[in-house]
């Protein structure tokens, strides 16, 4: 009889901070990115190690949380909690980090490198032990606000490379005419745009416009915690909303879907705190019949790897953000390169866990600090 496993007592931890630089600068309504600096955690446990990436932004730009304050939180009180510990499963992980407020980046990067570690010591890949269906993911690509003629061109590459969808950051003053143009030289593209709350109820007759665009979804026009107001324009407008920001917990999700707020649910891991609430969001949104995509940030290899696994979940059927990584950087933080083919990620490696290694030699070039933590 084969022993039962008995969970995995965390021998150490160790927390980088990395800094990215974008081939090209993103541009949404509110940011201009030209690099991304993120948090890389490696749990360490019977000599496997497991990897998550922090989402969490170094100013207060997509939501509140920081990558200082996650650092602090993640430094003073979470890593040493938990190192040193035995823990069975990633429900008893959760169950831990339960107890504090908020901080849900910071958690889902704890939750991420564990699931991680667990899966590899399971000899498992992540995505069978989160339930998931498929081999290959859909994807579509996001683009950054730039001039009207150089998102043609953007457009027109990637439609070449076979990608599902485009979706397109839009803004006020940067939205009507470039949907004008690009419905001109693209009528039949999949095509969605994403406002990062940059409207409000006095642009409802914009918001209307869009009606006339054959767009699958208007994602997050109104602020990050206005569930009401989506509501109010949902009823005014054929196209569906998407809601992201605004979806933190199970919760917002069902209060958001039961109000009429939305029709699709774009889903981030590292917003809603980990695994455990995206797989119970996925799981709502079902319920409520309402279609789920995977949202990116930009994230490395890592983090990458790690949605590809999530959007293998059945409900996952709008192509998601995860693009090939080489489209956002000159060279990546892991070893095997996460390229899509004719609009499909394969979700990387056949063995355990997330399925990718770092690149140990080019990963200490672009890491900021390490820091260790050992019992």
């Amino acid at each position: 009889m084969t022993q039962a496993f008995a969970g995995l007592t965390i021998d150490s931890a160790e927390l980088r901070v990395v800094n990215l630089p974008l081939i090209t600068p993103f541009t949404v309504s509110n940011q201009t990115l030209t690099d991304k600096t993120f948090p890389l955690l490696t749990l360490r446990a019977d000599g496997v190690e497991g990897y998550g990436e922090g989402v969490m932004d170094p100013y207060p730009d997509y939501l509140e949380e920081t990558l200082p304050g996650a650092l602090a939180f993640l430094r003073d009180l979470i890593l040493p909690q938990i190192v040193g510990k035995r823990i069975g499963n990633p429900a008893e992980l959760t169950a831990l980090l339960a107890p504090w407020r908020g901080h849900k980046m910071s958690k889902a990067l704890v939750e991420l490198a564990f699931w991680d570690l667990w899966t590899k010591a399971l000899n498992l890949p992540l995505c069978a032990a989160l339930g998931g269906l498929r081999d290959a993911v859909p994807v579509g690509v996001s683009l950054g606000i730039t001039p009207i003629e150089r998102t043609l061109e953007r457009i027109a590459e990637a439609e070449a490379a076979g990608y599902k969808r485009i979706k397109l950051k839009v803004a006020q003053g940067h939205d009507l005419k470039l949907l004008e143009a690009v419905r001109r030289e693209f009528p039949a593209v999949k095509l969605t745009v994403d406002a990062n709350t940059a409207y409000g109820l006095a642009d409802l007759a914009t918001l209307r416009a869009m009606d006339r665009f054959d767009l699958d979804y208007i994602e997050q026009p109104l602020a990050v915690d206005d569930i009401h107001d989506h509501a109010l324009v949902q009823r005014e407008i054929a196209t569906a909303i998407c809601l992201d920001e605004s979806i933190r917990t199970p919760v917002d999700c069902r209060k958001a879907l039961a109000a009429g707020a939305a029709r699709v649910i774009n889903i981030k891991v590292g917003r809603v705190g980990g695994y455990s609430a995206a797989k119970a969001i996925h799981d709502v949104s079902e319920a409520f019949g309402a279609p789920v995509w995977c949202g990116g940030m930009l994230e490395s290899g890592i983090g990458r790897a790690h949605n590809i696994h999530l959007a293998t979940l059945p409900n996952f059927t709008k192509p998601g953000d995860t693009s090939s990584a080489s489209r956002y950087f000159h060279r990546d933080i892991i070893a095997e390169p996460l390229e899509a083919t004719g609009g499909l990620m394969p979700v990387p490696g056949n063995g355990a866990g997330i399925g990718v290694t770092l690149d140990r030699p080019f990963l200490n070039t672009v890491t900021r600090s390490t820091e260790e933590f050992r019992p």
